[in-house]
């Protein structure tokens, strides 16, 4: 079906009503969150999941995250909660935390949960994704409303350029504000938050509520590594494939000062250019005057390294104006991984498919 546009700002109820009602006929609806825009489906109808991975071209062993409007919605989800769990949603929910769950039998589609005994949940801090779970009155399954493997959406416009015609409707809600996906959590049982995917909520937040010693991080094999391919079902999804790559290569550059990271990446991007690549550079503000003029055919910042909760809000637009540029050899800046800049560089890392250049 050719997608609509369902514009809303929040406010438009006929909208979301027959988007609600779209849920609950089996459709596949994208919706904004504060987040990035995803591509809903109800979580407990098996061939409406099925038609999210088809649209995505989604891997059948990557879980998807269940959405919903009110915390009493778990009863009827999982067969328990962790108090540890419990004080993070207390925290942090609605918000960009997802938490790992063990999941009641029969009662979503093994689509959602590849097969797992465990689910990822969220409450979306956005009105509009908050009417519209309220509205469908059902659980949601909704990973990012783009094309597997490309940059995620941040606006509408995104959804449709990847998407159109292979979804059901877009709810428009502008653009949306944390720019990088949920901070997903497994709670162990010793209370350990064991931290399965950076994202909005950084390490810092959730030791404020568990404690320093009780946050933990998966360390993640390289992206097509054979570490990786050998993995069972991954718990949460963005842990086991290439994921938020724009179209021409990426490589990250990192090194001991940033007028080090700016020569390397200068005299890279120069050669590529003599060699007949459209390249792309994308770098902090603080940088820029460390580069030659023209540096690259296109030069995209992320803002401020003091502010990286704008460098997180346009990663996925930055690489996505690397698409539309045309540019096939793309160079990125990397980042202190402290705060949400953990969540900028598994981005970045897995956009790069695990590719470095070391500046020394």
């Amino acid at each position: 079906m050719e997608a609509a546009s369902l514009v809303t700002g929040g406010t438009d109820w006929p909208a979301l009503t027959e988007a609600a009602e779209m849920l609950r006929q089996g459709s596949t609806v994208a919706f904004p969150t504060e987040t990035v825009y995803g591509l809903g489906a109800d979580a407990r109808n098996t061939a409406a999941v099925e038609a999210v991975f088809a649209a995505k071209g989604r891997p059948s062993d990557n879980p998807l995250i269940v959405h919903i409007a009110d915390p009493a919605a778990l009863t009827g989800l999982v067969t328990e909660v962790h108090p540890a769990a419990a004080a993070l949603m207390n925290a942090y929910w609605p918000g960009p935390l997802t938490l790992v769950l063990p999941v009641r039998p029969g009662v979503l589609s093994p689509r959602v949960t590849a097969g797992l005994d465990t689910v990822g949940v969220r409450m979306p801090d956005h009105p509009v994704a908050l009417a519209l779970l309220s509205a469908a009155g059902c659980p949601v399954a909704a990973p990012s409303a783009n094309r597997s493997g490309r940059p995620s959406p941040t606006l509408a416009a995104h959804v449709l350029d990847d998407l159109a015609g292979y979804i059901g409707g877009v709810l428009d809600g502008g653009p949306a504000g944390v720019g990088l996906e949920s901070t997903v959590v497994q709670v162990q049982p010793d209370g350990t938050a064991l931290v399965l995917r950076p994202g909005g909520i950084t390490a810092e937040q959730l030791a404020a509520v568990v404690g320093p010693a009780a946050v933990a991080a998966v360390p993640e094999p390289a992206a097509g590594s054979a570490t990786a391919a050998a993995n069972p079902a991954p718990r949460a999804p963005g842990m086991k494939y290439t994921h938020y790559a724009p179209r021409g290569w990426l490589g990250v550059v990192r090194g001991a000062s940033p007028q080090r990271v700016a020569e390397a990446a200068a005299e890279q991007l120069a050669a590529a250019k003599l060699g007949g690549e459209v390249t792309g550079l994308l770098l902090f503000e603080e940088h820029q005057a460390l580069y030659p003029a023209a540096a690259a055919d296109c030069v995209v910042s992320l803002g401020s390294l003091a502010s990286p909760e704008e460098g997180a809000r346009s990663l996925y637009a930055a690489l996505r104006r690397f698409d539309e540029a045309g540019a096939t050899y793309i160079l990125a800046e990397a980042c202190p991984e402290a705060g949400l800049g953990a969540a900028i560089m598994n981005r970045l890392m897995k956009a790069a498919g695990g590719s470095i250049i070391d500046a020394g």
